[in-house]
């Protein structure tokens, strides 16, 4: 059960995400790079506050859980940004259909690191 409200977080969380990406580029006016960086910001206030309570149920102290959730959030992205690095300069595969290669580890790794060190 917590494996599918993680996979729903993660659909609320890209939401939420790209719609405040899209919201500070159009509505205030800020650089993509600035909006992305926001869009980040939101999205993943939404996936721990999300995942915290509602998929893991953790009662524990927030920013201990926090700053580990964000440990593992980097860990997570590190392993997606090798595996797409790894399709595009190893295997030659197209450089958008590459982006796709790091969505499995970085959903696993994010799902374990969140199940068994930032909500243990």
């Amino acid at each position: 059960m917590a494996v599918l409200r993680f996979l729903a977080v993660g659909v609320a969380n890209t939401f939420v995400g790209l719609g405040s990406t899209w919201a500070l580029m159009g509505w205030a006016g800020l650089s993509e790079a600035k909006a992305n960086a926001g869009g980040y910001v939101f999205g993943l206030a939404c996936s721990f506050l999300l995942n915290r309570r509602w998929t893991f149920a953790h009662e524990g102290a927030v920013l201990p859980a926090l700053l580990r959730f964000l440990l593992v959030f980097g860990v997570s992205w590190l392993a997606n940004l090798a595996a797409v690095l790894f399709a595009l300069r190893v295997l030659g595969v197209n450089p958008y259909l590459a982006q796709l290669f790091g969505i499995p580890p970085y959903t696993a790794l994010f799902y374990l690191g969140s199940r068994y060190f930032a909500f243990r």
